[in-house]
């Protein structure tokens, strides 16, 4: 049976073994020679590119669920197409994984053959002179009284003043310059691997979470502080920042006329925050786009609302409730709504022990009664207002299940009925109270508000490797585009008439048009020193040698 990689299989056990041996190694040897190619590395790296495509336009699980399953929701066919197809959660599916690596993979085996192959060409001499320079693609010539050695000796310092890397081969120095440019082209690669590995290694070690911080709260970083928060899987408690900070103060002002009127001018939080569990108090201010930095975890500032200060009072007048009450913005102006829940030590008239719920929304610039809705019209704090309606019952908050505390769930809640019997609700002015019925308490509304700030804290170690892998990848790739390399050759040879004949030719290893131009410079040092033959009646003294370039450039020149 012939094989694909050369001979046939030989009868017998052995031929059998041999054989399978020779195919298994020769399409390893393919596959190998494939994956390294230039061609395959760059279809790879095309390949993730598109592959990211997805996970931008369509939500992913592991930064919004929600978003995900209300999809899934909305799109019976394509929902469960893209969850086979792990559209959901891109950059941890078996294929975004397997493009990943076998990038990784082909530019190590590009990188490491390349590099020895450079590590020889500085350990290399440049090769000895053409037979033939006046063929090369720059190349000028001139008689001159100087011996050839004399002659030799000042090319050899002209070209190594001009960092050339030069020697003398025989009748000729040989010179080459323009290494950098396959250094770049290494360091292009190597900081392209370098930019992998940040990235693998943050996302396994990620960590992100928000919390909602109303002034006069702290933080400790610990999963318990978080409202929500997501890792990458290798991420563990212990591999957590220890820090904590408390929100003294926000600030937050608004255009007030033109047509950018309630654009946000400034919004900062004032922190006091201590590394470690017994360091020092500092204080900082957390501005958009300025986070705090504390070792590889970053403090950013992205939401601000208000949370109004509220007060119940059970039938006795005993306060059951104090405390200031987020609000979640619902529209640009802020117009923002909560729950107000009172979980333990209330009883109603009767004596019995309840649980109060209070749906609230809140505007802080109120239009006025008689002048629309309950949409705020300015963001600032000019004229807030809380509408808030009355439940009681059991607010659901024992019964194990997680709940959403911005959510009031009214499912085994009663409606405190007003006198025309419909629903209780009305609107407070800070400093207000709402009477509820039957002597079963009030809620007011006091004439404090304080306002809240959103933190998202992120956690990715390995961003300022990825950060120096892509400037060293620019750095490379500006040089393996702009040093060209080339090499020149000067030969001195005693003619037929005594004098001494110098060659200067010059080959690009890359396309410059600046060959020429630097091939008649170093003519002109060399002249200097040995100048044109003054006895030759066709010589010009006046005259420095020429560059010319009449050849194509080719890639390489083998002695003759």
């Amino acid at each position: 049976m012939p094989g694909s990689f050369g001979g046939s299989r030989a009868p017998g056990a052995l031929g059998w073994i041999t054989w399978t041996a020779r195919e298994v190694i020769g399409w390893t040897r393919w596959f190998w020679r494939q994956l390294t190619s230039m061609r395959v590395a760059l279809l790879l790296l095309f390949l993730l590119s598109l592959g990211a495509i997805p996970g931008s336009l369509i939500p992913q699980s592991g930064t919004s669920a929600m978003d995900v399953q209300a999809f899934k929701d909305a799109h019976d066919v394509l929902g469960p197409l893209y969850d086979r197809l792990g559209l959901f959660h891109v950059y941890s599916s078996v294929w975004f994984s397997a493009i990943y690596i076998l990038l990784f993979v082909s530019l190590i085996g590009c990188i490491v053959p390349r590099a020895w192959q450079f590590v020889g060409q500085l350990r290399s001499r440049p090769p000895g002179a053409p037979k033939r320079l006046e063929r090369l693609p720059a190349y000028a010539t001139w008689r001159t009284d100087a011996a050839p050695e004399e002659v030799r000796e000042a090319a050899l310092k002209a070209l190594r003043k001009r960092r050339f890397r030069a020697h003398v081969a025989g009748d000729a120095i040989a010179a080459e310059k323009g290494y950098l440019r396959e250094a770049g082209n290494l360091l292009f690669h190597v900081a392209l691997v370098v930019m992998l590995i940040a990235f693998g290694w943050g996302q396994l070690y990620k960590s992100e979470g928000n919390k909602l911080i109303i002034e006069g709260d702290g933080f400790a970083n610990t999963l318990t502080q978080y409202d929500d928060f997501k890792s990458g899987n290798l991420f563990t408690a212990d591999d957590l920042v220890p820090y904590s900070f408390t929100l003294r103060d926000f600030t937050a002002t608004y255009e007030r006329t033109g047509p950018n009127k309630g654009t946000p001018r400034t919004f900062e939080a004032d922190l006091s925050y201590s590394e470690g569990a017994y360091g020092k108090a500092k204080k900082t201010t957390v501005k958009v786009n300025q986070p705090l930095h504390i070792g590889d975890s970053k403090v950013y500032l992205v939401s601000h609302g208000y949370a109004p200060v509220i007060t119940v009072r059970d039938g006795k007048g005993k306060v059951v409730f104090h405390d200031a009450v987020p609000m979640l913005n619902l529209d640009a102006n802020i117009t923002s709504q909560g729950a107000i829940q009172v979980r333990d030590g209330y009883r109603n008239a009767k004596g019995e022990q309840e649980q109060l719920g209070f749906g609230a929304i809140f505007v802080p610039t109120f239009a006025g009664a008689g002048k629309g809705s309950m949409f705020s019209q300015f963001p600032a704090a000019d004229n807030p207002v809380l509408a808030v309606n009355a439940y009681h019952g059991d607010l659901g908050v024992n019964a194990g299940v997680p709940q959403n505390v911005y959510q009031l769930n009214t499912k085994n809640l009663k409606t405190f009925k007003g006198a025309d019997g419909q629903i209780l609700k009305e609107r407070l002015a800070p400093g207000q109270t709402m009477k509820l019925p039957g002597g079963n308490g009030s809620i007011t509304f006091e004439k404090q508000v304080k306002e809240w700030a959103g933190f998202q804290i992120v956690q990715q170690p390995g961003s300022g490797w990825a950060l120096g892998g892509a400037l060293a990848a620019i750095l490379g790739l500006a040089g393996s585009l702009f040093i060209p390399r080339r090499r020149v050759w000067v030969r001195a040879m005693t003619g037929a008439d005594g004098a001494t004949v110098v060659e200067m030719a010059g080959l690009g290893r890359s396309e410059s048009a600046k060959l020429p131009e630097e091939l008649g410079d170093l003519a002109a040092l060399v002249h200097d020193q040995a100048p044109t033959k003054t006895a030759d009646p066709d010589a010009d003294p006046d005259r420095e040698p020429d560059a010319a370039s009449h050849v194509p450039a080719a890639e390489g020149v083998q002695t003759k």
